[in-house]
């Protein structure tokens, strides 16, 4: 039987950590290896649910900036080291649906070319009983894939080789696919950018894109702002690396929303902040 590890990235979010946990303990199957690398958040720590223990990594945080590239390189590796045959990186913010585990453990291991993704449901804020973390049924009723993203039914798989679809909020891979992609570009830094340079690194190693419909997550509400405006500095350093690496900015839908807020303005081909 395929041996499956997943990896969540964390820092804070707690509730939504132990939400996680009891939803890949509810799956109709656990994975043989849960990883949190926790970032700067010390409160983190161990512990088993249903039958899954929780194993946790602690990477510091350096000038307030997550380093979710580093870190997500870290719980690879650390899942690959207990030998597991398939690695799922899952957002902390993502409850995992019944079949999750399962069908990124089938489609991995019959088609280990590729990096898979799976469909995530942006759920609203929870009722005041809430999320049933613990019900994959209840879940599955919730159902509601990301319009903006590929969302084939459970059992179909689609193929892609549009970087900037790629997400790490839910995805699977091999650890031999992973070596061949050299694993996430650990200059970015913060928020932005390390997805999309991902995707594309991971094409140009000849590694194939895909989404399997019978992965299926759910993300739980948090507050956000559109655009993202407290991570404006990080935006711009990622973005412009990453045009560096790829001759061209990603991110463009953001930077043009900076732009109409009179945040950002463009010069040549870079964008840079306004002066207040």
């Amino acid at each position: 039987m395929t041996r499956v590890g997943v990896v969540t990235l964390a820092h804070d979010r707690h509730q939504h950590l132990a939400g996680q946990h009891r939803s890949l303990a509810a799956g109709s199957r656990a994975p043989d290896v849960y990883i949190t690398v926790a970032m700067g958040d010390p409160g983190i720590e161990s512990s088993t649910v249903g039958g899954v223990t929780r194993q946790v990594v602690h990477v510091p945080v350096d000038d307030g900036e997550l380093p979710l590239a580093a870190a997500r390189n870290r719980g690879v590796g650390e899942a690959v080291a207990q030998g597991v045959d398939a690695v799922v990186l899952l957002d902390v913010d993502c409850l995992a649906g019944g079949e999750l585990v399962a069908a990124y453990a089938d489609v991995v291991s019959q088609r280990p070319e590729s990096i898979w993704s799976g469909p995530v449901t942006y759920l609203p804020p929870p009722p005041l009983e809430g999320y049933p973390d613990a019900d994959p049924d209840a879940l599955a009723r919730l159902d509601a894939p990301h319009p903006a993203r590929p969302a084939p039914p459970p059992g179909e798989t689609l193929s892609s080789d549009d970087p900037d679809l790629f997400w790490s909020l839910s995805c699977a891979v091999a650890p031999e696919t992973w070596a061949r992609t050299g694993g996430f570009c650990e200059d970015y830094v913060g928020y932005g950018g390390e997805d999309t340079d991902f995707g594309r690194t991971a094409l140009a190693a000849g590694v194939g894109l895909g989404w399997v419909g019978g992965a299926r997550a759910y993300h739980q509400h948090h507050a956000v702002s559109s655009p993202p405006v407290e991570h404006l500095d990080a935006i711009l350093r990622n973005g412009r690396l990453y045009q560096r690496r790829w001759g061209r900015w990603p991110m463009t839908g953001w930077l043009e929303a900076f732009e109409q807020q009179g945040l950002v303005r463009r010069v040549g081909s870079d964008w840079v902040r306004t002066p207040a």
